[in-house]
């Protein structure tokens, strides 16, 4: 028994750090080949599920449908950085045009992968509500899943026309004067900037609203849920900021708009959700 109670809390000290792993190799190295980061991530991958299986993933097997229902919801929510691991070989995208169309599979792929992400997001929000709601909470997780189903649409609007509008966009770009843009460059430009900052705005809402909901049916310790509304209210904040603003809030903004990050609380709402599950 004990030896199982130190596997997983290894398997929760090795999930929880994933994320900071990820973007400390992503934008600290940056791109290298997918020769290497391939095979690194799929064994990454499988040792994300052997930690995910190991604290409270087993219990899929479990004929008890409230405990499958919340297992359920929790892969739901770890799904989506369990594909975006795959970002720290990636990298940032590129820098400059010919750099993009150079590497065009590499980034459609990626904005791929993050398309994926929100639609498993979306199925673990709904799902999460519905537990919340059986719990007695009927207000915040309410509120909770219409921010996150208002985001979702706009978070594939978004990143399908950064990885395939842009993509062809870019090889035409290439072909033109340098400095040359079209005319539909700039509004399309200034357009999808703002349902960027919208549906990582809404995301980081609906973060809030689920930890006020979490604290208030008690399935979750009242300072750990301080710690996401305060982060998600920071978030907030942070993405609306102006890109003229000085360093180091450019920077920062920069950051918490990075669509991947906005995933990184829900994520550790469905390790948390996972550890916490229980066997009939």
């Amino acid at each position: 028994m004990k030896s199982l109670l130190f596997t997983q809390k290894l398997s929760l000290v090795y999930l929880c750090l994933i994320p900071l792993i990820v973007a400390a190799i992503g934008f600290g190295i940056g791109h290298i080949s997918y020769q290497i980061y391939l095979p690194v991530w799929l064994i990454n991958a499988c040792l994300m599920i052997v930690a995910a299986w190991n604290l409270g993933g087993y219990q899929l097997k479990s004929n008890d449908r409230s405990i499958l229902q919340q297992v359920t919801t929790s892969l739901l929510l770890f799904a989506p950085w369990l594909l975006f691991s795959i970002f720290a070989g990636m990298g940032p995208p590129p820098a400059t045009l010919q750099g993009w169309v150079n590497s065009a599979a590499e980034q459609q792929i990626r904005y791929t992968i993050l398309i994926a992400g929100g639609i498993l997001l979306a199925f673990g929000s709904a799902l999460l509500k519905v537990k919340l709601q059986a719990a007695g909470e009927n207000l915040y997780s309410v509120m909770a899943s219409a921010a996150i189903n208002l985001a979702v649409p706009l978070f594939v609007i978004n990143m399908a026309f950064w990885g395939y509008y842009l993509t062809d966009a870019f090889r035409i770009f290439i072909q033109l004067d340098a400095t040359k843009r079209p005319d539909w460059y700039g509004p399309v430009k200034s357009l999808f900037y703002m349902i960027s900052i919208t549906e990582v705005l809404l995301m980081y809402l609906g973060t809030v609203f689920f930890a006020v909901s979490l604290k208030v049916t008690g399935l979750f310790n009242p300072v750990v849920c301080r710690y996401y509304i305060f982060f998600g209210l920071t978030g907030m904040v942070l993405v609306v900021l102006p890109p003229s603003w000085p360093e180091p809030f450019k920077t920062v903004s920069y950051l918490v708009a990075v669509p991947a990050i906005a995933f990184i609380m829900p994520y550790l709402i469905g390790v948390h959700l996972l550890k916490k599950t229980k066997a009939a």
